[in-house]
């Protein structure tokens, strides 16, 4: 498991999807999480997987599995 940090952003591609824009430049989009994460602009710390094998339906960078966050 690996540590991310960067800002939510909420996509409006194919009804909406959730993504974390990484202060290395990659952008993710975030699967699990709490209702919590999931709120535009918040600066977040997240501890999880990327799933290489997986993508979702909005295609916009690789899935980002969340098993534990908290707000920087």
């Amino acid at each position: 498991m690996a540590t991310y940090r960067g800002t939510v952003k909420k996509n409006d591609v194919e009804g909406g999807i959730w993504e974390l824009h990484a202060d290395d430049g990659e952008r993710y989009q975030l699967r699990g999480g709490t209702d919590g994460l999931r709120k535009e602009g918040q600066s977040v710390t997240v501890e999880g997987a990327v799933d290489k094998a997986g993508f979702g339906i909005g295609m916009t960078g690789p899935i980002l599995d969340v098993s534990n966050w908290s707000a920087s």
